[in-house]
C-alpha cells in the first residue's frame, strides 16, 4: 500500500509530509505543471496511484477526493514561453518552487518524484528526498500527480476550445502523428514549445 512508505517518514517525525510530481514534461504544446500534496497522516485514498496508469475518468474521480482529503494543496504553473526561455528541465524546478510556494502549510519534508537534478536543495530550506519513480512508491506523490495530471489536462481542454484545430482535447499536447500533422499543416500556436523538435522541425 502507497501509505505505508509514506507512514515510514511520519514514523520519524516529520508532521507535515509534502508529495511533489509533475506533469507536461514531454509534450510539444502547454505548459508544464507540477503540484505538492500534504495529507494526514495515516491515510488510506483507495486507487491512488500514477496518474499515468489510471483512466481519466478515474483520476477525476480521485482528483476530487484527495482535494477533500489533503490538508493543502498547492500548484504551479509555468507556460510554454518560459519552458522555451529557460528549457523544460529548469521550468519544471521552477513549477515544483511554485507549488511549495502555494501550500497554506509548510511542510517538515519534501519528497520529489524524480531523480536528483529535479532537487530543490538550491532553493527551499526545507529536507527534500528525491525518489525514483516516487509516484509509483509514495501515496503523497502519486496524489500529487493526480491533481497535477488533471489541472494540466482542464487547461488543455480550454485550450482546444481557442486552437481547436490542433485537436489539444484528443492528445493534451503531446507528440502524436496526428498532432505533428496539424503542426505541418497550421503551424505552430502560441502554445507550442517551439524550442522542442517536432515543432521547429
Amino acid at each position: 500500500m502507497l501509505h505505508e512508505f509514506d507512514n515510514k517518514f511520519f514514523n520519524q517525525g516529520y508532521r507535515f509530509i509534502a508529495g511533489i510530481d509533475e506533469a507536461g514534461r514531454g509534450p510539444l504544446a502547454g505548459p508544464v505543471v507540477a503540484s505538492a500534496v500534504i495529507l494526514p497522516p495515516n491515510i488510506s485514498i483507495n486507487g491512488v496511484d500514477d496518474s499515468k496508469k489510471l483512466t481519466p475518468e478515474k483520476r477525476e474521480i480521485l482528483f476530487e477526493i484527495i482535494k477533500e482529503k489533503a490538508l493543502s494543496i498547492g500548484t504551479g504553473i509555468v507556460s510554454s514561453k518560459v519552458i522555451d526561455e529557460i528549457n523544460i528541465l529548469e521550468a519544471t524546478k521552477v513549477a515544483m518552487l511554485k507549488a511549495v510556494e502555494n501550500l497554506t502549510i509548510i511542510p517538515n519534508l519534501i519528497i520529489i518524484d524524480g531523480i536528483t537534478p529535479l532537487s530543490l536543495t538550491h532553493q527551499v530550506e526545507i529536507k527534500q528526498i528525491t525518489i525514483k519513480k516516487g509516484d509509483t512508491l509514495s501515496q503523497s506523490i502519486a496524489s500529487a500527480s493526480i491533481i497535477a495530471k488533471v489541472t494540466r489536462d482542464r487547461l488543455m481542454l480550454d485550450y482546444d476550445a481557442k486552437y481547436p484545430k490542433y485537436l489539444f482535447a484528443k492528445h493534451k499536447g503531446y507528440g502524436t502523428a496526428e498532432h505533428l500533422e496539424r503542426i505541418k499543416e497550421f503551424g505552430p500556436c502560441e502554445i507550442h514549445r517551439n524550442s522542442f523538435k517536432g515543432v521547429y522541425g
